[in-house]
């Protein structure tokens, strides 16, 4: 007997890029659209071409030096938020990010870029010139 199911397209949405500074906290957009339940779905999370967070069947997977940096919005996985919440950001942590999202035989992706700069206090010396 042949098992029905209804399968939903989806698409991603995100932003071109964010700018953080170096030590907060930034949470790199990724939405499924429509509105469509990402709970049982696979969902990558690569910087440039390195799986850095991994969840699938409830299981997550953090690649080293991401391990309690990186982490899902679970509770907005029902509702299609499948955003990535990076903390303590550090300026390696600069680039480009890519959120896979695969669910039966569909996959989208898309990506959001990263921008970490120094915090408040400027190393740059400022220097006046009086004319």
């Amino acid at each position: 007997m042949a098992e029905s199911r209804v399968h939903t397209q989806f698409k991603l949405t995100s932003e071109d890029y964010l700018e953080v500074k170096v030590g907060e906290e930034v949470t790199l957009p990724c939405h499924l659209s429509p509105d469509t339940s990402a709970v049982a779905t696979t969902i990558r999370w690569f910087k440039e071409t390195e799986c850095i967070y991994l969840y699938q069947n409830g299981q997550v997977t953090e690649r080293s030096g991401y391990e309690g940096r990186v982490s899902l919005i679970t509770q907005e996985l029902e509702r299609g938020n499948v955003s990535l919440r990076l903390r303590d950001c550090r300026r390696s942590d600069r680039g480009d990010y890519k959120c896979q999202v695969i669910h039966g035989e569909q996959k989208e992706e898309a990506a959001v870029g990263l921008r970490v700069r120094e915090g408040k206090c400027s190393r740059t010396p400022v220097m006046f010139l009086n004319t």
